[in-house]
């Protein structure tokens, strides 16, 4: 039995190699941009008037790539889903409806499972945008729009292995989600919703409401109240802090362990002075609906780590320190 013949390795090191690879896709990235034109416009625009949804389809490489562009959509305010071409054509189909434009990647154009499926999609009334590296291969004849994705070369030392052909059909799945995302006014809010387990999400989406603490967890007291009265319930919440309220429960000021020091300084007998006489009056505050964001940029700008949460009236509702922000990591 004989040996397959193999390619001997190149005088390249793999160093070289690397950068020629970054290179040529490069390079297929920069051509791919001068070729943006009409037709890229068009295809936003009957994304855009589209009823459905879009659906991604390849097979391969292009599947791979497929699959990350409906992604990228699907977070990025284009409700978007992948269906394998070949899975198409043995009942998925049925996932398809006229209300939705279909967009078909093969760098060849000539993939027999896409043009299986291509007819009986238009036949139903669905449209077909085309990414292909040969305009004019039969799936991009049959398009309603065709993007042209070809590329000069491959990364690939044989220039056989899909590299920068898929990476130039990747940056345009990228460049059309980006286009939609304008198009649509898709802000940095929407895409918290869409991603709520992540970082974004969390800060977006947390309210001051989601994290202060109330009830019994809150420091408060009297203003008629002693400095020892305050420093015990001070203890006893752990914040740091004790919140003083009038009769109406309307936030007259705040003691902090900083207050304390103060006090210590001015102060005689800190066992009989009372704690409206050391305290900060008129404390900043904020407010339950308020982005819990927000309240880490006020406590960072007036240099505080605590602040009581007020309700339209001033009235106390809640309190929220620093570390109550690092536990919900929102900072």
């Amino acid at each position: 039995m004989s040996r397959a013949q193999s390619t001997p390795p190149s005088a390249t090191t793999p160093v070289e190699l690397a950068r020629q690879v970054l290179r040529i896709e490069a390079k297929a990235i920069a051509a791919l941009a001068e070729r943006i034109d009409g037709a890229f416009a068009q295809a936003v625009e009957l994304i855009l008037a589209s009823h459905g949804r879009v659906i991604v389809s390849g097979i391969g490489k292009s599947g791979h790539i497929a699959r990350k562009i409906a992604a990228t959509m699907a977070s990025t305010g284009t409700p978007a889903y992948f269906v394998h071409a070949a899975e198409a054509v043995h009942g998925d189909l049925g996932m398809i409806t006229h209300d939705d434009v279909l967009i078909a990647i093969s760098n060849s154009g000539a993939n027999d499972e896409l043009l299986t499926i291509v007819p009986l999609v238009k036949r139903q009334g669905g449209r077909l945008i085309a990414i292909t590296g040969n305009p004019d291969s039969p799936l991009a004849r049959e398009a309603d729009i065709h993007l042209d994705a070809s590329v000069a070369e491959e990364a690939c030392p044989l220039n056989l292995a899909p590299t920068a052909s898929t990476t130039a059909a990747l940056a345009l799945g990228d460049a059309l989600a980006v286009a939609l995302l304008d198009a649509r006014g898709f802000g940095a809010e929407d895409f918290a919703r869409s991603h709520p387990g992540g970082a974004l999400g969390r800060k977006l989406l947390t309210h001051v409401s989601d994290v202060m603490r109330g009830g019994a967890d809150m420091p408060v007291i009297d203003e008629a109240a002693t400095l020892a009265a305050a420093l015990l319930e001070m203890t006893r919440a752990g914040m740091g802090m004790v919140i003083i309220v009038d009769a109406a429960r309307h936030v007259a000021g705040i003691f902090t362990d900083g207050d304390l020091r103060r006090a210590i300084e001015r102060v005689g007998d800190l066992r009989t002075a009372a704690v409206a006489d050391v305290m900060t009056r008129n404390p900043r505050s904020i407010a339950p609906e308020r982005l819990a964001v927000e309240a880490v940029e006020m406590m960072e700008r007036f240099k505080t780590f605590v602040l009581p949460v007020t309700d339209t009236t001033g009235a106390l509702i809640g309190a929220l320190n620093m570390h109550d922000l690092f536990r919900a990591k929102v900072v």
